[in-house]
């Protein structure tokens, strides 16, 4: 294992040497590999031989040659109170990896130890939230939706203390964009320090967004491109019933994916206001507010960057104000065009945002299956059967959408395809995922995982071994569904 060198780079760390501390992983008394995605790292460039060896890379066991291993500084609002610093308090940044596409990309250890912003925690994962978040991030990849990726879990071979009681710990490797943040740029702002925030704005524009050098005002131009991929990005959630769970402004991603699957969960039953998570006791972060939320977070972003936009502040305030003000079209710009698609529907009319919007008051108004409310309007489109149609049969004001929804989609060119291709049959149903993070964590039982994970990977595929996770498990009951944070 002596000499191993992952072909990484550190261009973070070199150029931004105020944003982080240096931060060695923890080693893991029995490291186990529970799961490696292959995939990924071949995408990675990167051969068998890393595969051979990942329960001690991927453990932080074993450190690569060529890694500087770093935790991030940044700040951030929580639940809308600000604090001026948090940082990674069980995440490593071993180092950057430029891909076979040719993109730059980190790889991270989250639960790899204690680092200097651990703040009294030990750093480590329990193996429920390592496991949740490698499905949930994997499948959202294969939704179409932008997200970190999860390149292997591993078991540490140690037991944590955990509220729950005594848990098995583990490492989940961590593939980004960029571990940057809202929160990052806010660190330097509530400073009033000027030059540090140029610093990583000009970092953040060259690795993301270069284009917007070319720009009269490279930074107004980078702020605009973060709204709109933001923008596209909650629309993408919301197409898929995603509840995020905690929108703070340290998780809201400057490259635009989907960051830190904590408190996560997905709508079985449309319902706007759900909330699952068992800290946001006042719904700040329901499945219906997160695009206003993601608006917040962006204002708090134009805010730190007001000194960059321009040297008047009154200007500042304007140009942030307008380019603010772009984030509501861009969102129901992103918003219709998903669930147009969810409906068959390619050519845009007048009425096919009313008609959106009154399938989903039927969906909830009715305690409809989110998922399977679309996937039942495929099975109508293709004279297929589902447990929907006899029942939206009984029912006058569902059949009278039905027959104007299948007037619309006979002005379309291929709207059976268009349905299949746009609405997922399998998510990572709340049920499934509590089962297999249980079968793992009382009992270190990972074929349910796999399981899932086999299903999760090919949400559009009618594959007859996953056709049970299409629903809620049978012994799923009604009491509420509660999701907690893992850290």
């Amino acid at each position: 294992m002596a000499g191993v060198r992952l072909g990484l780079s550190h261009s973070l760390a070199a150029a931004l040497t105020e944003q982080y501390a240096q931060a060695e992983p923890t080693p893991a008394p029995r490291p186990y590999l529970v799961a490696f995605n292959a995939t990924l790292a071949t995408e990675l460039g990167w051969d068998a031989a890393v595969a051979t060896d990942a329960a001690m890379l991927f453990s932080g066991n074993q450190r690569p040659e060529d890694a500087y291993p770093i935790a991030l500084a940044y700040a951030g609002h929580q639940f809308g109170n600000f604090v001026p610093l948090l940082g990674d308090g069980r995440a490593i940044l071993l180092g950057e990896r430029i891909t076979t596409a040719q993109q730059r990309v980190d790889i991270q250890l989250k639960g790899a130890g204690r680092t200097p912003f651990s703040r009294g925690g030990d750093g480590r994962a329990a193996i429920g939230p390592v496991l949740r978040e490698y499905l949930i991030s994997e499948a959202m990849h294969a939704l179409g939706i932008p997200t970190t990726r999860a390149l292997a879990a591993v078991l540490t071979g140690e037991t944590l203390h955990r509220p729950q009681g005594r848990v098995p710990g583990a490492v989940l490797t961590r593939v980004a964009q960029s571990h940057l943040r809202i929160g990052s740029l806010q660190l330097w702002a509530a400073q009033g320090d000027t030059v540090r925030l140029r610093a990583l704005a000009d970092y953040a524009i060259d690795r993301h967004d270069p284009a917007a050098r070319a720009e009269a005002n490279p930074y107004l131009a980078w702020l605009n491109r973060v709204i709109e991929r933001s923008a596209h990005l909650v629309a993408g959630w919301q197409a898929v019933g995603f509840v995020h769970g905690v929108m703070n402004t340290d998780n809201t991603s400057l490259a635009g994916e989907t960051l830190d699957y904590g408190p996560c969960a997905f709508l079985d039953a449309y319902d706007p206001r759900a909330v699952f998570s068992s800290i946001d006791r006042g719904g700040r972060y329901a499945f219906g507010n997160q695009p206003a939320l993601m608006h917040w977070n962006l204002a708090r972003l134009a805010e730190a960057l007001l000194p960059l936009l321009d040297p008047e502040p009154s200007r500042a305030t304007n140009l942030a104000y307008a380019a603010l003000d772009t984030f509501v079209p861009h969102y129901e710009q992103a918003w219709r065009a998903r669930f147009a698609a969810k409906l068959g529907l390619s050519t845009r009319q007048d009425g096919d945002e009313p008609l959106i919007r009154e399938f989903l008051s039927r969906l909830e108004q009715g305690g409809i299956d989110f998922t399977q409310g679309f996937c039942a309007l495929h099975a109508i489109a293709s004279d297929r059967p589902h447990p929907f149609r006899e029942s939206w049969a009984r029912s006058a004001q569902m059949q009278a959408w039905l027959n104007r929804w299948q007037a619309r989609i006979a002005q379309e060119p291929d709207p059976v395809a268009r349905l299949a291709a746009s609405n997922p049959r399998i998510i990572p149903r709340n049920g499934w995922v509590e089962h297999a993070v249980h079968a793992a964590t009382e009992r270190l039982d990972f074929a349910p995982f796999h399981a899932l994970l086999a299903a999760v990977t090919a949400p559009f595929q009618d594959h007859p071994a996953h056709a049970r996770y299409a629903w809620p498990p049978p012994d799923q009951g009604s009491a509420p569904f509660v999701t907690f944070c893992g850290t």
